[in-house]
């Protein structure tokens, strides 16, 4: 038997009163209930308390005996827990839940938030990439995601590292979503708890999850379709031929939203997925202009460059680990003086380490105090 008891399509926007929070969450914690079973449940019984009374029924009809739907208790210890880390549960419908998700046929029933829920109504932009993010790629990424902020859009992503990093960073101030694969008070991953409390109190954390539950590997391309949906755009700043990264792509074209990429060298495999996607007929990125023309923003950017967020790296203890130069380089070449304020080191550290890796064939310096990674 498939996960959901049914597999019809939910009607677009059915009711969602917030006086149903217990029973709503009650019915989508359910066993085998599923976002399109929720809905279909919900509007042939007319109500969640309706539908978990005839749970079970319908559930020994479909094979399986001795189903219990979600107890109260536990939806009440949820609520609970909610209530005492600030969080808000929004149930689909209500005036309060995201507008831009409400087209959208797998849309969350449910969903909980923490942080300042006037961002889930301004435009939104979503920046996806790579977790093992290029120096050039962070750059980019915090770039878009400032420029956009001063533009007026909300930047979301996943929180993840590497390019979700970097564009949350940047748009802080300004207005980010985190859209999370577990629960909202679940940091993950463990380096980004300062990023997440920032969020969670300057920004807007969200996730249709449970509270308390550690995401798992199926919850993330989940969790991509509501960054997606929440975005008038999509843009990849880096990504590989196979990536969660492409996934957020193509929920974004079923949903109707636009799919943007930044290109890059053809021999960096982080760079695949974004040059496929051009070649597919994404709409190239250069610089935030080009994400405001396209979506018909009408903002003209300042010239001026702006402050960017500086991400710091680890050290190790005899100086800046090979892994994590090797991984800030690629084949397009790289400031000496850029990869030392993304290590966050200075010269008489890095420069040992940059001459191992030379003798060892992984860097190669060019004129001008560039490098760039040969394998």
């Amino acid at each position: 038997m498939a996960s959901d008891l049914l597999s019809t399509p939910p009607p677009l926007a059915p009711p969602g009163p917030q006086g149903d929070c217990a029973s709503w969450l009650r019915l989508i914690r359910s066993r085998r209930v599923g976002v399109s079973t929720f809905f279909r449940l919900l509007a042939e019984h007319g109500s969640a308390e309706a539908a978990l009374d005839a749970l079970p029924s319908i559930a020994s009809a479909a094979g399986v005996a001795r189903y219990t739907p979600c107890t109260h208790d536990a939806a009440a210890r949820e609520l609970e827990h909610g209530a005492r880390i600030g969080a808000t549960l929004l149930l689909h419908g209500a005036p309060d839940y995201p507008q831009a998700l409400m087209d959208l046929d797998d849309a969350p029933p449910v969903l909980w938030a923490l942080g300042d829920l006037s961002l889930t109504r301004r435009a939104s932009i979503a920046m996806v990439g790579a977790r093992n993010a290029s120096s050039l790629g962070t750059r980019m990424a915090q770039g878009l995601a400032t420029d956009l902020g001063n533009a007026g859009f909300t930047v979301a992503s996943g929180l993840a590292r590497g390019i979700d990093t970097a564009a949350h960073i940047a748009a802080l101030p300004r207005g980010t979503i985190a859209v999370v694969a577990g629960g909202i008070d679940v940091v993950y991953p463990r380096e980004n708890a300062k990023l997440h409390d920032d969020i969670a109190k300057d920004g807007l954390i969200l996730s249709e999850r449970m509270l308390g539950l550690q995401p798992q590997a199926r919850d993330f391309p989940r969790r991509n379709r509501i960054i997606s949906g929440l975005s008038r755009a999509v843009v990849v700043v880096e990504a590989a031929a196979k990536s969660g990264s492409l996934i957020t792509a193509r929920n974004a074209l079923d949903q109707g939203r636009d799919v943007m990429a930044v290109p890059g060298h053809p021999l960096d495999a982080r760079a695949t997925g974004c040059n496929m996607l051009i070649r597919d007929g994404a709409i190239l990125v250069r610089h935030a202009q080009d994400v405001l023309t396209n979506t018909g923003a009408s903002a003209q950017l300042e010239p001026p460059p702006k402050p960017r967020a500086v991400l710091t790296a680890p050290v190790h203890p005899h100086g800046a680990a090979h892994a994590e130069i090797l991984g800030l380089l690629g084949p397009t070449p790289v400031a000496e003086d850029q990869l030392m304020r993304d290590l966050n080191i200075d010269a008489g550290a890095l420069s040992p380490q940059l001459t191992l890796l030379e003798m060892e064939g992984k860097i190669e310096r060019q004129p001008g105090g560039l490098l760039t990674r040969l394998n």
